[in-house]
């Protein structure tokens, strides 16, 4: 230790924070040690499920019908407004709006479901609707995946329930192939996308002009999604068989067979970003989810539909190495594919649940038993799935647009099992829909599962898929209007007939088979298990499920942090540091640890182990050092979650909730049953620096407050003074917003903060503003200030008003280039876990992953997995210069916007998430 300690300079990265972190859960060991008791599971009877499947359908029709009332022929519903999405006249929310071509998106996706439900007159109504209104040759840019997957297989998933309907003799017997022939139109403008030289199209083609380069704002693209490029063959292949045309299969089979040549060879894994002209990865991270998801999928249902050995052969050879590298049951974390023994990520993406109901597909139940169970606690504990998390089941990524992904997994393993367990799985996904996601006109996304708060989306996938699998959960045999089994669901859930394996095409399709490719009976499982025999106990499918239940919810206690012994007091530890300390200051000092003011705010602690006094110090450093990096990774896991602010008066009762940043001390709202409920006013001084002068307004109200100039605690101890039931604090960085800046926590002033005991949250800017917009506008505005968004019903007498909610608050991390020595930086008087009590670290962290935690997903597809990421959070500072002045009360620089304004432009700042969106989430 000595002689490193002489020899090398180390660096980390810190906040400050409130208390020491926790150790990750060892869930490995969990899972070794917990016990499997678990009581058997009673059968749900056949009334339960008649009225589950009742409900399935009333929901369907609540979604349906709203779409259909207020949004259609656009593309989607906006359940918060009540009105249809259309591109180009609502705010670009980036890549997402990519799969909208006006071309009325919700209801093409939606036809087999109308039929499933045995609502054969709605479907031959909305087919009539289809064939009249819908255009296809709009001069639009459009996602060639989105459209594939959602409006060509939805065309197709139509066309193949009007015929089973007509040979039936009583339903579209007028149907002459009308559906088919729009879809080989779109087929055909889709084709131009794949004139590259490897044969993978490019991800967005003009639905009018094909690919021209940019005057079509097209054809300059370089790099594609492997499932983007993989999620053809279904489609393609079917429209080939269905029109005799061998064109589309073709195209679709060329892809597939460059993805196949450009895996790695010694994994069998492929990365998630390819160069369609070169065949480079550029990403080449793999796993299981955004990316790469549905091109599994699709090689093992293209066998399936086609009854072609060789899709089953490469999908069996893929399997094999997800399971050696990927799986680490239950979890399935991203390797890179060149080494694929080393993690690429510590957080899991939602769309990997689909993988569950893959297996079962393929046969293999009891690792589709064990991640389904992990995903199902992580859903009860967060009432949905977010759209990433990690590997301690924490949100990492707080969205849930309404994904079917879990329902369909829980649907198959009710098929392969029959155990009761998948239906009360079910029944809680429907129960979290109604309650959380349910408005008045359909069921809106969720931006933040923690708050409860919406976005104003409805994607048209939710009603092709979830209640397609929901209803097929609660339903028999005879409740169904054909055999699903003669069917194969693509990865959008269209129905695509098997028949079409031995319907008629030609052999000009190329078997694409090279030498080295020769057919393996080794490579194949030609049959499924008997679950009969896999599980002859019924109570081990419980088994499997109890350790994982018991994992979600503990953790391992952390092992007592290393005291040296010997003489002399302790070396200062990293969990014990105090910036505004001066004796830790020059320990720190001794140990060759300095501190750098940055002109931001931030501090930089940088040692060198040859300024320390002595060799024992310079060791002492370095320890301090590595301690600081071991905090560091559990930077997030001790934040503690949003809060949100509803406001509950007219016009709004409670449809707006802003997220917002809690405080380390007051008032701990999520310990509160009922929050606190209060008309808010704006204190004098605005700052609330000093004693308020409006204390008669501001006694038994929830004052409102500028950032700066003093500490949050002190603000907090002013208002309470006055008699304020609660305070809110509104950033005073114009423009700032929980849409583009990390959500942080108000520390306290590093003295006892227990005698302030009214709660105080954080506004940023932007969401500031709608609130004081409201007040000026209104003059009396209520809040709730609570842990998470409040049911409707329990806050608003009225109901059926316009809703609006906040978006998203993602959290932002950015890389730092390679240095000899690493800096600790400190948001000094800073609000995220900011507290000049006790230290947050965050290290630098080499080749360990592509994209940190928070990464969002735009940011992680230009990142590679070589580079060095800083993992810190980079927070604003307490204590802003002076030169910025004070507003006055009530300023805003939006004063001449009303609510509504606001609320629209606030929706607009969000374009988070699209590469996962156009990856198909």
């Amino acid at each position: 230790m000595t002689e490193f300690a002489k020899s090398h300079t180390v660096v980390v990265c810190i906040f400050l924070r409130s208390g020491p972190a926790p150790t990750m859960p060892v869930l490995l060991s969990l899972l070794v040690l917990l016990g499997s008791l678990c009581s058997p599971g009673w059968a749900m009877t056949q009334e339960e499920k008649s009225k589950l499947r009742n409900q399935v359908v009333e929901m369907f029709d609540h979604a349906y019908q709203n779409y259909m009332d207020h949004a259609y022929p656009a593309d989607e519903l906006m359940p918060l407004t009540c009105r249809g999405r259309v591109r180009g006249l609502e705010p670009s929310r980036g890549d997402v709006d990519d799969a909208l071509g006006k071309f009325s998106l919700t209801l093409i996706d939606t036809l087999d479901t109308l039929v499933l439900l045995n609502k054969t007159t709605e479907f031959e109504a909305a087919v009539r609707r289809v064939l009249t209104d819908v255009r296809l040759d709009n001069d639009i840019v459009v996602s060639v995946f989105e459209t594939n997957i959602r409006v060509l297989g939805g065309l197709l998933g139509g066309h193949s329930m009007a015929l089973m309907l007509k040979e039936g003799g009583q339903n579209m017997q007028w149907y002459q192939d009308e559906l088919l022939h729009m879809a080989k139109d779109l087929g055909l403008r889709l084709l131009p996308a794949f004139n590259t030289s490897s044969g993978l199209p490019y991800p967005r083609v003009n639905l009018k002009y094909g690919v021209r380069g940019p005057e079509t704002r097209t054809g300059t693209e370089t790099d594609t999604c492997t499932a983007c490029a993989g999620t053809i063959i279904l489609e393609f292949a079917a429209l080939s068989r269905f029109t005799g045309d061998p064109v589309f299969e073709a195209h679709a089979r060329r892809a597939l067979d460059f993805l196949w040549e450009k895996r790695q060879r010694n994994s069998n894994l492929v990365g998630t970003t390819i160069n369609i002209h070169s065949g480079e990865w550029v990403r080449r991270d793999s796993g299981v989810g955004a990316g790469i998801d549905s091109y599994y999928e699709y090689l093992l249902k293209a066998y399936v539909l086609l009854g072609d050995d060789q899709f089953l052969q490469r999908f069996n050879i893929h399997y094999a190495s997800i399971m050696k590298y990927i799986s680490q049951p239950p979890l399935l974390l991203d390797v890179h594919i060149h080494k694929p023994l080393l993690p690429a990520r510590t957080w899991m993406d939602s769309l990997l649940a689909f993988f569950p109901g893959l297996q079962v597909l393929k046969g293999d139940i009891r690792p589709a038993i064990e991640t389904h169970e992990m995903l199902y606690q992580v859903t009860k504990k967060h009432n949905f799935l977010p759209e990433a998390f990690t590997t301690d089941f924490r949100v990492h990524w707080a969205q849930h647009p309404l994904r079917p992904e879990f329902a369909e997994s829980t649907y198959f393993l009710y098929k392969a099992t029959g155990d009761p367990y998948y239906l009360e799985a079910g029944r809680t996904i429907m129960d979290n829909l109604n309650r959380f996601a349910r408005v008045p006109c359909g069921f809106a996304a969720m931006k933040d599962v923690r708050t409860g708060s919406h976005e104003d989306r409805m994607d048209s996938f939710f009603l092709a898929e979830m209640f397609k699998y929901l209803f097929l959960l609660f339903a028999d045999a005879e409740d169904l209007p054909f055999d699903v089994e003669d069917y194969v669901f693509t990865t959008e859930a269209h129905l695509l007939p098997l028949s079409l394996s031995t319907a008629p095409h030609s052999s000009s399709v190329p078997s694409n088979r090279t030498s080295e490719e020769e057919l393996d009976d080794s490579n194949f499982d030609w049959t499924c298990p008997n679950t009969r025999l896999l599980f002859p106990d019924p109570a081990f499918p419980r088994n499997l499920r109890e350790p994982i239940r018991s994992a979600v919810d503990k953790s391992c206690p952390r092992p007592a942090p290393y005291r040296e012994l010997g003489m002399g007091r302790p070396p200062l530890r990293a969990q014990d540091f105090m910036a505004n300390n001066p004796e830790h200051l020059e320990l720190l000092r001794r140990m060759g640890v300095s501190l750098i003011h940055l002109k931001d705010g931030r501090v930089q602690l940088v040692q060198h182990a040859t300024q320390a006094v002595s060799a024992v110090a310079a060791e002492d450093g370095v320890r301090f050092m590595q301690e600081m990096m071991e905090l560091s990774s559990q930077q997030q896991k001790e934040q503690l979650p949003p809060r949100a602010i509803q406001i509950i008066s007219y016009p709004f009762f409670g449809r707006v909730v802003l997220t917002a940043g809690p405080a380390q001390f007051g008032t701990d709202l999520s310990k509160s049953s009922t929050g606190v409920r209060g008309f808010v006013t704006v204190a004098e001084p605005y700052s609330g620096c000093s004693e308020i002068t409006n204390a008669e307004y501001i006694q038994g109200h929830i004052a409102l407050l500028q950032r700066g100039q003093c500490m949050f605690a002190e603000k907090a101890r002013n208002i309470q003074k006055a008699g304020a039931i609660g305070g809110i604090v509104i950033d005073d960085n114009e423009g700032s917003s929980s849409d583009t800046a990390p959500l942080f926590q108000m520390a306290g002033d590093g003295r006892n903060t227990e005698d302030i005991t009214l709660p105080i949250l954080f506004l940023f800017h932007k969401e500031g503003n709608i609130l004081l917009e409201a007040l000026k506008e209104y003059r009396v505005v209520e809040v709730l200030l609570s842990d998470k968004a409040r049911d409707r019903g329990m806050v608003v007498p009225e109901a059926g008003e316009e809703q609006f909610t906040e978006k998203t608050t993602p959290t932002s991390f950015e890389p730092i280039s390679q240095s000899q020595m690493s800096t600790l930086e400190l948001d000094e008087l800073a609000p995220e876990e900011v507290s000049p009590l006790q230290e947050e670290v965050s290290a630098v962290i080499e080749d360990t992953s592509p994209a940190e935690e928070g990464t969002s997903p735009e940011e992680e597809v230009s990142q590679t997995q070589e580079e060095e990421k800083e993992v810190d959070v980079v927070q604003p500072k307490e204590e802003r210069d002076s030169e910025e002045g004070v507003k006055p009360e009530g300023h805003t620089d939006s004063s001449s916007q009303s609510v509504d304004e606001l609320l629209a432009d606030w929706r607009e700042d969000l374009e988070a998430f699209q590469q996962m969106e156009k990856d198909e989430l």
